[in-house]
Order: structure tokens, then C-alpha cells, then sequence
């Protein structure tokens, strides 16, 4: 492949190609995905779905969409995952200090410790690809062997540094967005006024 993806990341991810080098390429190995059935899903939507605008640029209140895992394998001391833009590699998320456990992150909470995203803000950096351009996202959850020890605000870089040679597991969920112009709403039109 052309970009130097390995194989296992781009069937991971599945349809189109992998662009970007992802976190899960530079810090894991083909064995850690899905291992002891380690799995990372959405209630909101399937992998390779749809993201809803809700979690988007496109509404003015869009939060992070809610996630869900299966229990990592035992020994895990903290979960870390990592939101990528898979054409660009742009951060969308950095989240750490999640419990080694089975757990979710509901929709718009706000992740024990997060940080600098591709805008360089500590928050979900809401996707707002292009009007009629589609981008794809990988959600990767990286179980690790050691509390993470980042300051609040931590760099991608320092962040990949403290997670090579320690993840165990991983599991990847993608998402698309398709952007679109934002339609005005009309209370004429919605009451018949």
C-alpha cells in the first residue's frame, strides 16, 4: 500500500483506504486488536455508519457522540482513546483516565482527562469536513499496562510517547460525516404562521 498502512489497520477500518498514519499503527500491533474480544461500539452508530449532526459542526449544541466497550483483558491499569480524522490523521480526540473496566462515555460527558485536539483545544473537535465532502473517523480505544502519568492538555506526541510498549488491546470503530449546508430554521414555516 502506498502510504505505508499496514494491512491489519486498513482492514480495521475497512472501505476506502487508510490515508493517514493512525495512533493504533505507531503504537500496537495486529495482535492487541480485539484481543479477549475486546470490542468499542456506539449506541448512536454502527462501525463505518453515519455520524448524526448532532455530533457535528453543523448544530450549535453538537456534543461527542456516546461509546461503549467490553472489558479489557485483565492486567489493564487505564483505557486511552484516541479520535482521528483517517484521511488527514487531524486529532479529534484525546481522552485518558478512563477505568481498565467495561464502561461507556455518554453522550456530551466529559472524559476524566483529555488533550490538545488538531485545533488545539481540550475538547471533541467537532467534524466539519466540506459541503458535499465526506470524511471518515477512527475511534480507537487502547488498553494499556500502566497509569498514564500526562499532564491535563498533553500533546498528541507526548501522548504516543507514553503508549508505546505498554498497550495490551485495541479496538476500532469508524464513523463518516458527509458535510452539508446548515438549513435555517423557519418557525413560519414549522406553525403555519
Amino acid at each position: 500500500m502506498s502510504t505505508g498502512v499496514p494491512a491489519w489497520i486498513q482492514q480495521a477500518v475497512g472501505e476506502a483506504e487508510v490515508k493517514a498514519s493512525l495512533t493504533a499503527a505507531i503504537v500496537a500491533d495486529e495482535k492487541a486488536l480485539g484481543r479477549g474480544g475486546f470490542a468499542l461500539t456506539s449506541p448512536a452508530f454502527k462501525h463505518g455508519g453515519e455520524l448524526d449532526p448532532s455530533f457535528t459542526a453543523c448544530e450549535d449544541d453538537a456534543v461527542a457522540p456516546p461509546l461503549e466497550w467490553t472489558a479489557p483483558p485483565p492486567g489493564t491499569q487505564e483505557l486511552v482513546l484516541v479520535v482521528e480524522e483517517i484521511e488527514s490523521g487531524d486529532v479529534h480526540w484525546l481522552v485518558w483516565g478512563l477505568k481498565g473496566q467495561k464502561g461507556a462515555l455518554f453522550e456530551g460527558e466529559v472524559p476524566p482527562r483529555t488533550g490538545k485536539n488538531a485545533k488545539g483545544n481540550s475538547e471533541w473537535l467537532l467534524p466539519d469536513p466540506g459541503v458535499g465532502v465526506e470524511h471518515r473517523y477512527a475511534f480507537q480505544l487502547f488498553a494499556v499496562d500502566l497509569p498514564l502519568t500526562l499532564m491535563p492538555g498533553a500533546k498528541h506526541a507526548d501522548l504516543l510517547k507514553n503508549l508505546k510498549n505498554h498497550v495490551t488491546a485495541l479496538a476500532i470503530l469508524t464513523a463518516r460525516f458527509e458535510g452539508h449546508e446548515i438549513e435555517e430554521w423557519d418557525a413560519e414555516d414549522e406553525f403555519d404562521i
